[in-house]
């Protein structure tokens, strides 16, 4: 089965939620179980699932990123790029920036 290698960033606090590593290579099948290609929610549900043990919460808010994180698809915002929809490509650099911060 085909993979994809996507790079993904974590900055603006973020970090901290992933030991303090801001960039990783994710490895994720080209299709999901279904035939259906793999998608940005895809691998939004793979950090989720396989890197995080706790505060899950402040990454994910339901079926999507939670509110004031700002997400890169390739340097271009993912409201133009079909947000969850987007089909990833092989070599994708995904970033998650979060807008929030204590005080």
């Amino acid at each position: 089965m085909a993979t994809l290698n996507i790079n993904v960033e974590f900055s603006g606090g973020m970090e901290l939620l992933f030991d303090n590593v801001r960039k990783h290579t994710i490895s994720l099948p080209a299709q999901t179980e279904g035939g259906q290609p793999a998608k940005l929610q895809d691998l939004i549900f793979y950090i989720r699932d396989k890197m995080m043990t706790e505060k899950k919460d402040l990454f994910v808010d339901g079926d999507t990123v939670r509110p004031g994180i700002l997400v890169l698809v390739n340097n271009v915002d993912w409201e133009l790029c079909d947000e969850l929809e987007y089909e990833l490509q092989d070599k994708d650099e995904i970033v998650f920036i979060s807008t929030l911060h204590g005080g």
